[in-house]
């Protein structure tokens, strides 16, 4: 049948179902980010209904493969919400589908039928009668169960089967994605359940934790959201608090999920990166491990104090480097070292010490990518182990499919090998190669530490002296258009283009620091510029980004006057 005339089906139904989730009239250009869709829940709805199409669509064109669709806003107040796609191994909707989303979410409610039908014409190229497969979570927030019903509407109207879990964490949502779509892959990812997740991290930390034996207790903050629940349900899978193969006492606190006005506030992985400072409930002794997850669990940042109250703060900069430090020692003492190529991905937000850190110390390659963890998941996918994590404390480790593949043929010649080869199979289990994952990279710390403590000095200590941060600090600059602040390509956002002539004079304020460093960028969200700014002290970084603000903003000026004559 000819791409101009095969007939598209479903879209009088959409027509008719989308007049219950009306797009509001003169509201703001929605566009989807790396997170999806997130904003003020009130304005969801209609979003909501369209990604609905979307998911249905995109299920079709992938031959039926199951696509799942996250309700949630992570680390943002209780009255926010939002809405992201998830691909059938887990990963983030594939980008060229991102402008798709977009434009479905901007159709005004009268002509999304036309624009929808449009749409599959543009994907399809002729008829497709797949049968469409999608699953759905959403976290704790009041505005997720009539976000779910938009959903819901719009996977009805497309004919499309789905199946609600209900309240999960995201990590779990991509979890189950990956799982029900490798079902009859020679390896499945998981058992299709929730449960299934919960036995196969705690099968994996059983089998890392044979040879060690965990250091104290840990305390956990939820930020009063969806990851205490299912910190709470792992952990009757895991091994008694007695146990000699690998139980650890783990206290749970902000965990109220009962009251929504509670989610993230003063808690959670984002207030105590971004404000570098202990939950208001902390109550922690020197040296004591506590850990903070957002909203949803996909982040995780560790912190302790130090006698005199001193707060050391662990963040997703210092896990990488923990993580790369261990895979790369174990990878060596299982033979492997010749076998699999691992690497580090960040962002321009990581501070340069850890940077200087993997490159000089632990000799493994960095790579730098644009803001975002669509953007490192992508890179770090070409090695054998790539781990990347971003500052926030949103990270993973992925194994190839050649380093699965040399970890099981590998031949132990020693019990120190089969030690390593062991311990490095276990954490193929545990961790979420799906997605970052607090409640699994909170394992994966944890095992490292079991395995690198025992000379009487605390785990977490001896794990902050690894390097000293370089002072750093984020700065916001609000400017007349943000899309007037542009980067070279391929530079991961470390270069402006545009405003010209500006890059040249930064690169000469900069060279005026002792290990200075300075990008601008414009804000994803924002018309504003964000400025990253770190040197050899924290005088020089205040300094440092004074002049920068003040470089900006003359320049906006000068602008203005070019303008107005």
């Amino acid at each position: 049948m000819s791409e101009s005339h095969f007939t598209v089906q479903y879209g009088d139904d959409i027509a008719g179902a989308a007049k219950q989730h009306a797009r509001p009239e003169k509201s703001k250009p929605f566009a989807y980010g790396t997170a999806g869709f997130r904003m003020n829940a009130d304005l969801l709805d209609s979003v909501t209904f369209t990604v609905g199409i979307l998911a249905a669509l995109r299920s079709r064109k992938l031959q039926g493969k199951t696509i799942g669709v996250m309700i949630t806003a992570s680390h943002n107040p209780a009255r926010d919400n939002g809405v992201k796609i998830v691909d059938p191994y887990g990963d983030m909707l594939e980008q060229s589908w991102e402008k798709h989303a977009t434009e479905l979410a901007n159709t005004p409610t009268g002509e999304i039928k036309q624009a929808y039908e449009r749409l599959a014409r543009e994907v399809f190229k002729s008829e497709n009668r797949e049968e469409a497969h999608v699953i759905i979570a959403r976290d704790t927030r009041p505005s997720g169960k009539g976000l779910v019903k938009a959903l819901t509407d719009a996977l009805e109207a497309m004919g499309a089967k789905y199946i609600d879990y209900g309240v999960l964490t995201t990590p779990i949502l991509h979890y189950l994605t990956r799982a029900t779509n490798t079902q009859n892959d020679s390896h499945p990812y998981g058992e299709i359940s929730e449960e299934g997740y919960y036995k196969k991290l705690a099968a994996g930390w059983k089998t890392a934790m044979q040879y060690k034996k965990p250091e104290g207790s840990l305390t956990v903050d939820c930020a009063n959201g969806v990851g205490a629940d299912a910190l709470k349900k792992f952990l009757k899978y895991m091994p008694a608090e007695d146990d000699e193969s690998g139980g650890i006492k783990i206290n749970v606190v902000n965990g109220r999920t009962d009251d929504p006005s509670v989610l993230n506030e003063k808690a959670g992985a984002d207030y105590v990166k971004t404000g570098q400072r202990a939950p208001e409930s902390f109550d922690g002794k020197p040296f004591e491990r506590w850990c903070s997850y957002d909203g949803d669990a996909d982040r995780i940042i560790y912190y302790f104090t130090e006698t005199g109250n001193v707060f050391r703060m662990l963040d997703g900069d210092r896990i990488a480097t923990l993580a790369a430090s261990f895979i790369g020692n174990i990878v060596e003492k299982a033979g492997l070292a010749d076998k699999i190529q691992i690497a580090v991905v960040q962002t321009a937000y990581a501070n340069g010490a850890s940077t200087k850190y993997i490159e000089e110390r632990l000799k493994l390659k960095v790579e730098c990518t644009p803001t975002g963890v669509k953007h490192l998941h992508h890179v770090a996918s070409r090695y054998d182990i790539g781990v990347y994590f971003e500052a926030n404390g949103h990270g993973t480790v992925l194994f190839s499919q050649n380093a699965l593949r040399q970890i099981r043929k590998a031949d132990p010649q020693s019990p120190a090998q089969l030690e390593a080869l062991t311990t490095l199979q276990a954490l193929t289990e545990f961790i979420n190669q799906t997605v970052g994952d607090a409640l699994s990279d909170m394992l994966l710390v944890e095992v490292i530490l079991a395995h690198q403590s025992g000379d009487g000095e605390h785990s977490i200590a001896k794990w902050f002296t690894t390097y000293t941060d370089l002072p750093n600090r984020l700065l916001r600059v609000e400017v007349a258009d943000k899309n007037s602040f542009t980067t070279v390509p391929d530079t991961a956002e470390r270069k402006l283009q545009t405003p010209e002539g500006m890059q040249g004079k930064l690169d000469e304020l900069v060279a005026k620091y002792t290990s200075g460093r300075c990008f601008v960028r414009a804000s994803g969200t924002e018309n504003a510029v964000r400025v990253y700014g770190e040197a050899a002290s924290k005088h020089e970084v205040d300094n440092l980004l004074q002049s920068v603000e003040v470089m900006i903003e003359r320049g906006e000026a000068a602008n203005k006057v070019a303008q107005s004559s």
